[in-house]
This record gives C-alpha cells, structure tokens and sequence, in this order.
C-alpha cells in the first residue's frame, strides 16, 4: 500500500507559477512509477505528467508541455510537478497518482487507469 498527499495549490495570477508536491509513505517510493492529472469543475480527470521509476522518463500532456516539469526526489519520497506561465484554463483539483515500476500498465500512462494509488488532490485556481 502507498499513501500519498499532495501539497502546493493555491490561488495565484496568470503568468505566475506554483510548484506541487506529493509525498508518499508505505513501500519504496523509487520502484514507483508517478503521473499527475487534473479535473476542473464538471470534467473529466485528464493526464497532465507521468515519471518513470528507472530512468527518470518524463511525459507531458500537449497542454502544459514547455510550461510543467515533472521530477523526483527518491531520497525524499517525493514528486514534484513545477507549474509555469500559469493560465485560468489550467485552473482544476490536481491529483498524483502511483504505480509499480514494473506494472505493464505504465505504457499507458496517460490513462488514469494505469495507476493504483492516488492522493486527495489539491487545489489550484488561475485567476485571469
């Protein structure tokens, strides 16, 4: 079982950045593969970064790629996801999410399908 708990939401500007933070306890943060998604009011939860658990692989989604920076501190059992040039339309509840490393299910990180642990999300709201 991995426990985790976001932190770092908040309400800020557009053009103004927000670094959030996921903290896992339980087993071997570093043989788990991370992703983050997002749900706005009324939509669905859509993929927004994944982090493999070996090499450091990052992926983004279109939307925020150039802008969001997925990363890992393994030594401190944490994900990180760096938020810049904000804007309203990235306004949602934003969650991380958890995997084995080793679960094929990883290949399709864009799906929300793919993991088996999430935290309780945390709020960021982009005021225009």
């Amino acid at each position: 079982q991995v426990h985790l708990e976001e932190s770092g939401g908040g309400l800020v500007q557009t053009g103004e950045s927000l670094r959030l933070s996921c903290a896992a306890s339980g087993r071997p943060f570093s043989l788990y593969a991370m992703g983050w998604f997002r749900q706005a009011p009324g939509g669905e939860r859509e993929f927004v970064a994944a982090i493999n658990w070996s090499e450091g692989d990052t992926y983004y989604a279109d939307s925020v790629k150039d802008r969001f920076t997925i990363s890992r501190d393994n030594a401190k059992d944490t994900s990180y996801v760096q938020m810049n040039a904000l804007k309203p339309e990235d306004t949602a509840v934003y969650y991380c999410a958890a995997v084995s490393g080793a679960d094929v299910r990883f290949l399709n990180y864009r799906s929300y399908r793919a993991y088996d642990y999430w935290g309780q999300g945390t709020q960021v709201t982009v005021s225009s």
